[in-house]
């Protein structure tokens, strides 16, 4: 389906955009970078999963609504996966870093998504926004569970 993006809303996607790069570099980055080799497989996860928000805020911009894809459970499978994750600093602070990016990248969805005219468009913004949301639970869970985030 195609769309008209306003110049307004070409100016929100080209910022996604680039959270959505950022976003898949750091976690390619800290896949190679991290000690835990189920905390590797973690972001590696998500970085496939940034880079089909890129893929899709490319296809906004090119004023093609995306098809939307089913993949709201699988975070949870992966966080079972990764439960006992070994406790060190250098995995904490990459861990750390990307809780801080996603709840960042999370929250620049919503005036996109409110900015937004078409209600398909809103629906791709809401569904990417609501993985993002996923993807800072798995970071969360993983820390709290190896001991390196304790909420009080």
């Amino acid at each position: 389906m195609n769309f008209s993006p306003t110049q307004k809303e070409k100016m929100l996607f080209q910022d996604q955009k680039k959270h959505e790069e950022v976003c898949v570099q750091k976690y390619k980055s800290y896949a190679q970078s991290a000690q835990d080799p189920q905390l590797k497989q973690l972001f590696n996860s998500l970085s496939q999963k940034e880079q089909q928000h890129l893929n899709s805020i490319n296809q906004l911009l090119s004023g093609q609504v995306p098809q939307l894809q089913g993949q709201a459970q699988q975070g949870q499978q992966t966080m079972s996966s990764a439960l006992q994750g070994s406790n060190n600093s250098h995995d904490a602070g990459l861990l750390n870093d990307m809780l801080m990016t996603e709840k960042y990248v999370s929250g620049t969805y919503d005036t996109a998504i409110f900015e937004s005219q078409d209600a398909n468009v809103r629906q791709v913004l809401n569904h990417i926004q609501k993985e993002e949301q996923q993807h800072g639970e798995e970071i969360f869970n993983y820390m709290k569970n190896s001991g390196m985030y304790n909420p009080q």
